[in-house]
């Protein structure tokens, strides 16, 4: 049998920078929030319904949860999820003589819930917005160590937005990058098959009808 001589052996050491630089990352990862994504295939199947479902289920098991930005549509089964549920007002921004609504990052960080729902992942924010995105702000949140259940759909995604464009003919304007998606701890699939989806379009469930 062959012995490996010393100098082998120091060689094969790893670079104890290195090694201090791995423990230091792998101590700010355990200190980040994590990310939940419900992921659709498109506008109708239920991402936000969801989520909230979800979202009921922690809290029933007593996680201290919040509602940073949820969009009901004016859907009342979804509405009815949010009930119980902590809601953290908006933030107003006045535009165009117009007044957009956004998440109030610097409350949800004060708070420091354990869990906040964001909807609409890659929506871009009013100007004047800590942050030109939402995923934006959603980063600043998991730094802090709050975990976020979120939604977004597969045209939203970057490698994605262009493919769907050719097929439908529609321009997708806000898009999120594939690595903030391919980051999540988690991603939960949500689905429905075309006469499912089809269904719901006509009970009126997928947009109001001023939005129809």
């Amino acid at each position: 049998m062959i012995k490996q001589s010393n100098m082998d052996i120091e060689n094969n050491r790893p670079d104890p920078d290195d090694l201090l630089a791995s423990l230091k990352e792998d101590e700010e990862k355990s200190k980040r929030g994590k990310l939940k994504i419900f992921f659709g295939m498109c506008a109708g199947v239920g991402k936000t319904y969801s989520m909230l479902q979800a979202a009921q289920i922690e809290k029933q098991k007593g996680a201290d949860m919040v509602i940073g930005y949820v969009e009901t549509h004016n859907r009342k089964e979804t509405a009815e999820l949010c009930e119980g549920i902590e809601l953290i007002p908006r933030n107003r921004y006045s535009y165009k003589s117009a007044i957009l609504e956004e998440m109030d990052l610097d409350s949800i960080i004060a708070r420091k819930p354990q869990i906040v729902l964001v909807d609409e992942l890659a929506h871009t924010n009013a100007p004047g917005s800590r942050h030109n995105k939402r995923y934006q702000d959603v980063q600043e949140i998991l730094d802090h160590g709050i975990h976020v259940y979120t939604t977004v759909n597969v045209q939203h995604l970057e490698s994605r937005s262009q493919i769907v464009a050719q097929i439908t003919g529609i321009v997708v304007r806000e898009t999120l990058p594939d690595d903030v998606f391919e980051s999540a701890d988690d991603i939960e699939l949500v689905d429905l098959t075309p006469d499912e989806l089809l269904q719901r379009l006509s009970e009126g469930k997928v947009y109001t009808p001023d939005r129809s």
